[in-house]
């Protein structure tokens, strides 16, 4: 299995880490789960785990685009990895409550789920 399939693989992960970051610290009670998230960096810990899911699926989509049309395959390690990295640091970002460094490396990640797209058109 390739790195870049690999990443697909930690793209999925990290929703689930973000959400489970987003639930520390607070009692929990799982007749309502979302009441217990009522601020702080929780909160935002919450919302960076709902734009993760938001980020998966394109970058998915993009790697198994980039895999099936036979894309240089280095490229498309290199771009996948790069973009797990932007989405950690995202993450960090959105729970440290640093919205412009979040911007940026939102932005980092969807360039590389572009550059995907083009290598493999360039296949």
């Amino acid at each position: 299995m390739t790195i870049a399939l690999w990443c697909i693989f930690a793209a999925g992960l990290l929703p689930n880490v973000l959400a489970a970051l987003s639930k520390v610290g607070r009692p929990y009670d799982n007749a309502r789960p979302r009441e217990a998230i009522e601020g702080g960096w929780q909160r935002r810990a919450d919302w960076a785990q709902a734009n993760a899911w938001e980020a998966f699926a394109p970058f998915a989509a993009a790697v198994l685009v980039a895999h099936y049309a036979h894309a240089a395959q280095h490229t498309v390690d290199a771009l996948a990895l790069a973009f797990i990295a932007f989405r950690i640091g995202h993450g960090a970002a959105y729970i440290g409550n640093r919205p412009s460094l979040r911007s940026a490396l939102w932005l980092g990640g969807f360039v590389c789920v572009v550059g995907l797209y083009v290598v493999a058109a360039r296949a």
